[in-house]
Order: C-alpha cells, then sequence, then structure tokens
C-alpha cells in the first residue's frame, strides 16, 4: 500500500495512481506544485486557458494563436528588451515611429467648415404633393408619374419625411 511521503498515512489506492502525497492540508501545502498557465484569447465572451509547456511557448512564438481578424502580430522573434521586459512566449509587436513633419501639419489643420446642405432635386411644392398622395395611400410609381418625378425621388422623399418625422 502507498503511503504519503509527508505525513506516512497510507493514500488511496486512486490517489496513488497519480499523487504521492495526501489531501490533509498541511502536506497539500507542502507538496503541491502550481502549473504555468497561460490564456488565449478565443472570441468576447470566453478565453481558453493552457498549459504553458515547451510546445505551447513555441506555438505562441510561431504566431499559432494570432488572432485571424486583426492580420498580423508582428515578429515571432522577440527584440532583445521586448525579450526580456515582456517574459516568455510572448510576441515582440514593433511600433512605427511617427515623423515630425506629419506631426506639425497635423497640429496646423484647421477643422474644416461645414458644407451647405446640396440642393434637393425638388420643389417644396412637390414635396407637399407627394407627401399627400402618399398619406392617400397611392404608390410611389404613381405619385412620380402625377409630379414628373423619378421614383427613386418620391421614395426619397417619403423616406426624408418619416425620418424627420413628419408621416
Amino acid at each position: 500500500m502507498a503511503q504519503c511521503i509527508t505525513c506516512g498515512s497510507e493514500l488511496h489506492p486512486d490517489r496513488a495512481k497519480k499523487y504521492n502525497y495526501c489531501m490533509k492540508p498541511e502536506c497539500q501545502r507542502k507538496n503541491l506544485k502550481s502549473l504555468p498557465m497561460v490564456a488565449i484569447g478565443v472570441n468576447k465572451s470566453a478565453e481558453q486557458y493552457l498549459l504553458l509547456d515547451e510546445q505551447t511557448q513555441d506555438e505562441l512564438a510561431r504566431g499559432k494563436f494570432a488572432d485571424q481578424r486583426r492580420g498580423s502580430f508582428g515578429t515571432s522573434v522577440p527584440t532583445s528588451e521586448a525579450g526580456t521586459a515582456a517574459g516568455p512566449g510572448t510576441v515582440a509587436v514593433p511600433r512605427p515611429a511617427r515623423s515630425q513633419p506629419t506631426q506639425r501639419r497635423a497640429a496646423q489643420r484647421r477643422p474644416a467648415p461645414p458644407r451647405p446642405a446640396a440642393p434637393k432635386p425638388w420643389t417644396k411644392s412637390q414635396e407637399r404633393l407627394a407627401l399627400l398622395y402618399n398619406e392617400q395611400g397611392r404608390r410611389p410609381e404613381e405619385i412620380a408619374s402625377k409630379l414628373g418625378l423619378s421614383t427613386y425621388t418620391v421614395t426619397q422623399i417619403i423616406l426624408g419625411s418619416r425620418n424627420r418625422g413628419k408621416l
């Protein structure tokens, strides 16, 4: 029968298959070893946790767990300062340096003045008639033929008035 290496008590046969210490708190504290873990982002709602062993470190360095939607993550070989600061298994991402002239030009830019609204391709009386016909239940094709406008223009008049809350 297997015995605990800390206190010497007998171990259950199922526990002895995997562990050589018992479940007493003092034996657990002395013999329990933590495992290095890494969180891999899978999607917005969950993460996947992996045991950080040599194989996982190699996969991280090769970019296996890179987000496919974001394109590339940079180089897989950490630079000297990035490798020591970030730790093993991380990927160094170089940041492009901004040039001074671009920063000066951006600071000197003034916001563009607001553009005047584009003139509508219909008159105010055509708009009122189109809305009146629409309230009577006529289709945009009928209204367009009566007013001499395109069906698209009549539809824009009707939708515009709905958005403004007139209908």
